[in-house]
This record gives C-alpha cells, structure tokens and sequence, in this order.
C-alpha cells in the first residue's frame, strides 16, 4: 500500500501533466486586436473568406473603374451642353441625349451594379465572419472545462487578480462582435478603395493633366501635381482633426457600452430577484438604483451626441469644400489661359472629386472605427478572459492556494477525499476540513451541519467547481456521476433533451424516458417528449420547483450514475414525495455512492421506519467527520 505522501505525490504529478497537456481555446488567437481581425481569415473557412472578400476588391475597381467612366462623360457632357448653340458645330440633340444616358447608365452600372452587388458580398462576408466568431466564443465558453462557469467565479476581480471581471458576456458575444465585424469590414472597404482609387483615378487624373501658368518645370503634369498636392494638404488636415474628435468618440464608445452593460445587468438581476422585490414592496428603491444607472448613460450619451453633432458639421463641410473647390481649383488657371477645354477642365475636376472622395474614407468612417475599437476591445478582453481560465488551477491560484488534486481509481474503491481544506480567496484560514473521508459503493451519507457550514463547498470542491483550497479527492473510474442542486433551472429545449442530459436525446429510446417520468411521477408529460415547452412557455416557466425536482429523479433513474451528489435536491418536495424519490434511487441505482445535503432530516426513514442513509458527514466548528447513522442517532 502506498503511503498518502505517496499518493499525493502521484496525484501532483498527474495533475500538472493535465495543465501541460491542456489544449488552448478556441479564442487562443484572439486576444490582440490583429489576431481578433486575422482570425477568420486563417481558419478552417478561409475559402470562404477570401472568395467574399476577393469578390468585394473586384467589385471595388470596377467602382473606381466606373468613376473615371463618369468623370470623361460628365466632363463631355458639359462640353455638349457649352457646344448646344455654338455658331458652326452645335451639338445635336441626339448627341447631347445619347452622351446624357451613356452618363446615367455608367451612374446606374456604378451604385445599383457594383456598388450595390458589394453590398451583398460585404453584408454576407460581414453574416457570415459574425457567425464564425460566435460559433468559437460558444465553443470557448461552453467547453468541457466549464469555462463560463469558471469566468464568473471568485478569481475574477478578487484581491490580487490581474485580470478584470468580463461583464455582460451576452452583450460582448451578441452586440460586441456584431458592431466590430460592421466596423472592420467597412474600414477594409475603404482602405481598398483609396488604393484602388490612387491607382486607377489617379493615373487617369495624370494622363488629363496639362501645363499650369507659373509652374512650366512642371511640363504638362501641372494640374495633377496642383491636384494631388490640394488633396495630399486638404484631406490629412482634415484627418488629423477627425482622429482628434475620434478618440474622444472611442473613449465615450466605451464609456458608454460600460454603462449600457451596468444597466443590462441590474434589469437581468432585477428578473431573477422579482418575486422578493414584490414581497418586500421594494420597488422604490429598485427604482432609485434603476435611475442611477440610467442617469450615467444619459450623460454618456449627451457628451456623445455633442461631439458626433460637431463631427457631422466637419465632415459636411470638408464635403462641400473638397467637392466644390479643392477639385475644381487646380484646373482653373489652365482654362482661364484657354489652354484646357470645358471638357478638359470638367473631366479633370470630376476625378479630382471622386480622388478626394475616396481618400476622405478615414473622415467618414472615424465615428465606426472609434465604436470598433471599443467593441473590439470588449471581445479581445473577453478572449484573454478565456484562455486564462483554460487551467483553472493556476488561475484560481492568482489568488490564493488552489492545489486540488483529482485522479481515479478502481470503481470497488469509490470515492475518497484527503486531507481536504476549503477556503474563500484572500483568507488563508480554511473554513473547512477534512482527514480522510471514503464513500463506498452503494453507501448513502448524509451531509448534516448548520447552515454556512460548507457542506455544499465541500460537494462543489469534489466535483472541482470550488477555487480555493487543497487536497487529494479520488473518484472511481468508469463511473458516471451527476449533481443535483436544490436551484433547478432547465434549458429551453424538448422535454426528451431534459431528461436525457448530458447524452443526447438518440442514445436513449422515447420508452425508457417515459417510463423514467412514470417512475419520477410525471407520466401526466410522457407524450410531450418532443415539444420544447406548452403555450408559449419552457419548461422552465411551466413546471413548479417540486415537478422540476422531480425532473431531475427521472434523469438519475433513466441514466443511472454509479456517483450522485443530492445538494438540497428534495427542498421542493413533502415528506410523501422524498420518501417516493429516495426510494426510486434505492430501486434502480443500488450501487449508486450517494452523498446528500438535506437541512430537513425529517425524512431520512421510509414509510416504514427503515433509513436510507448508512452514515452522516457531520461538520462542526470546520472539521468534518463521518459517523455512522447509530451513532448519530444516538447524538440526536
């Protein structure tokens, strides 16, 4: 036999190995802002991706293609309108209609061909990237590990925790990654255009240049050295004065989804604590904490709306002037010397407009960059949030001792907890503990101690949900187990996927959950199998705490696990019914080790007197102690 310093010398060693060998999660790569945008595009989908996204840089030039098109038609339509009554070659009517629907076709080609199938691609890539990102935080969150568990736990924000609780995780998966998608995609969007626009309007915008008055060095490249010069000190001026306001709006972005996601959480809490709130006639003050919540949000919002109030008028202004002058000045001087036609002039203001158009990009979409980068920032941080509770030990132990070591052992033996101590985070006094407990096949014990006492701690802590603490516990291989708390709460799904979890509904034939629910006492449900919940209403809202506890009887009785840990599992009950439901168990998992949390012990004894438990887990003044069931009778 191996001494216990043996054993927990092996069990220290098995554990570590389980850290090294710990995957990371699928959000691993997700933590920097790049990582965040690359990620898509480096997955599994990566076809998809860059087919959407090649298709949108196409469509992309075909636009900047389509505004040079316009830019020489508008600029020869001008010309025909000036030519209409010239004395020896007028414009014929014919003319002038044929150029005039060659511009609106290019026009109607460019923003309902181009621009708008780009829409489609970009909204779809922008559908399709969301989905992806939600699929691997769900998968992140909703691992084996339990790491959405784990995330709301004791480490987060505790006293020496380095990293921040993630709030609100609804509101980083749902709107979060939603709004940085939006924003990322339109920001790409323009990047390409600027680009594409340098490359195609500008070189047309080079081959229409011509000679400037006062620059003749310049040669016949006047105009476009004119023009990309008004645009290279028009647009970052105007840029640096965007990115100025635009931190201001990141900050205030921020500021805000804070405060939104203060206020979602209190109205959440105030749903789960609604009937206590009714009871206590506590609605004034619920208000007052309602108000003071929404008090920071309007006056977010208010500094919000003042500052993207002034960023409207820039960016309307920097329109008009970029449009009506910047574009239109370099070429004047070369059509006042009549060295230029109207036409001439008119084309090269045209891609001058459409050049100072696309390079304004950053102007137009600073206030959806500042709401990326803070949603952005949300999601990252949720993604850091994750991978760091990847192994929970370590990370419980930012705060305080976590040196939990879980291992199995012959199914014979079945469980056995050592040298066992809880504690909460910051204190280094255990609350409780244990020498050496051991729990036997078939054995039934009761958890019996006043209320605090740590009896469902302990339970959490041998199922590896507590943070803090340290100990051997050894649970029998190939044994399947199953907790059953006192607060049921079920999912929305079909009656079938209730009683059947966590397998899934194929792995057992509609009888043997039927007869479960007979044996549990719900057969008035057996032919509802299939249905997620009755008028309107899951399951949840339509079973009442005793039918629910019951619900999960007929998941012990239809899954029988060889483990079963009942943490206030009967509250819900009368004594008729814990009798009914202890009994079931005894029936149809004889094997079964059971160790119970009740506060009322009234109904420990069948109908007939005989007991249930074989022994009690008592806990007094923090030491826990198992006794057999004699023997605390006799105490009692």
């Amino acid at each position: 036999m191996r001494t216990y310093a043996q054993l927990r010398g092996a069990l220290i060693k098995r554990a570590l190995g389980r850290e090294r060998q710990s995957h990371t999660s699928p959000v691993s790569s997700m933590r920097s802002f790049w990582g965040l945008m690359r990620a898509y595009w480096l997955s599994e989908s990566w076809r998809e991706a860059w087919g959407l996204t090649l298709a949108i840089l196409l469509l992309t030039a075909l636009s900047a293609e389509a505004s040079v098109w316009f830019a020489v038609t508008s600029g020869e339509l001008v010309n025909r309108i000036a030519h209409f009554h010239h004395p020896t070659t007028p414009t014929t009517p014919s003319a002038l209609l044929t150029t005039a629907a060659t511009l609106a076709a290019i026009a109607i080609t460019r923003d309902a061909g181009f621009t708008a199938v780009r829409h489609f691609f970009s909204s779809t890539l922008h559908r399709k990237w969301r989905e992806w990102l939600d699929q691997r935080f769900n998968q992140a969150l909703l691992d084996s590990s339990h790491t959405h568990f784990h995330l709301q736990q004791n480490g987060f924000g505790a006293a020496g925790s380095d990293i921040p609780t993630p709030d609100n995780i609804d509101q980083r998966v749902q709107e979060s990654i939603k709004g940085l998608t939006g924003g990322a995609i339109g920001l790409a969007m323009g990047i390409a255009g600027v680009v594409l626009s340098l490359g195609l309007v500008g070189s047309k915008l080079i081959e229409t240049s011509s000679e400037v008055r006062g620059l003749a060095f310049l040669g016949s490249y006047g105009t476009a050295c004119l023009t990309f010069a008004a645009i290279a000190i028009y647009v970052p001026l105007n840029t640096f004065i965007a990115v100025k306001l635009g931190r201001v709006l990141q900050r205030l972005s921020e500021r805000l989804l804070w405060a939104e996601g203060s206020y979602r959480t209190e109205l959440n809490l105030l749903l789960h604590r609604s009937f206590h709130v009714a009871v206590i006639h506590g609605e004034r003050a619920q208000k007052a904490v309602n108000q003071r919540r929404y008090f920071d949000i309007d006056q977010i919002w208010a500094s919000l709306n003042r500052v993207a109030a002034g960023y409207m008028g820039l960016e309307l202004v920097h329109n008009f002037i970029g449009s009506r002058i910047v574009a239109y000045a370099p070429g004047l001087l070369p059509y006042v010397d009549n060295k230029v036609s109207l036409q001439h002039y008119v084309t090269g203001a045209e891609l001058a407009n459409a050049l100072i158009s696309e390079c304004s990009w950053f102007i137009h979409v600073m206030p959806d960059i500042a709401t990326l980068r803070a949603n952005a920032r949300r999601v990252t941080d949720l993604a850091e949030a994750i991978e760091t509770v990847q192994r929970p030990q370590t990370f419980y132990a930012r705060t305080g001792p976590c040196e939990f070591q879980y291992a199995k052992q012959d199914a014979v033996l079945g469980l056995t907890v050592q040298e066992v101590e809880l504690l909460h985070s910051g204190v280094d006094r255990p609350f409780l503990a244990a020498d050496k407990l051991d729990f036997l096949p078939g054995e039934w014990t009761l958890a019996f101690g006043e209320s605090g006492s740590g009896k469902t701690s302990l339970l959490k802590a041998i199922n590896g949900f507590w943070a803090h603490g340290r100990g051997a516990i050894v649970t029998p291989r190939h044994v399947r187990s199953l907790y059953a708390a006192q607060d049921v709460k079920l999912q929305a799904v079909s009656l079938k996927d209730l009683v059947c979890l966590p397998d899934s509904v194929d792995e057992h034939p509609d009888r043997c959950v039927e007869a479960a629910l007979y044996k549990a006492g719900l057969g008035e449900f057996v032919e509802e199998l299939a249905k997620d919940g009755r008028d309107g209403q899951t399951w949840d809202q339509l079973l009442s705490g005793g039918e629910k506890q019951k619900l999960v009887l007929a998941r012990i009785l239809l899954l029988r696990p060889g483990l079963l840990f009942l943490d206030e599992a009967t509250s819900a009950l009368d004594t008729q019914a814990v009798h009914a439901f202890c009994q079931a168990i005894k029936d149809h998992c004889p094997e079964a080790t059971v160790i119970a949390v009740m506060h009322d012990v009234s109904s420990i004894q069948s109908a007939s007197g005989v007991d249930f438990f074989n022994s009690v887990l008592t806990i007094e003044q923090g030491v826990a102690k198992k006794i057999p069931i004699a023997a605390w009778h006799q105490m009692t």
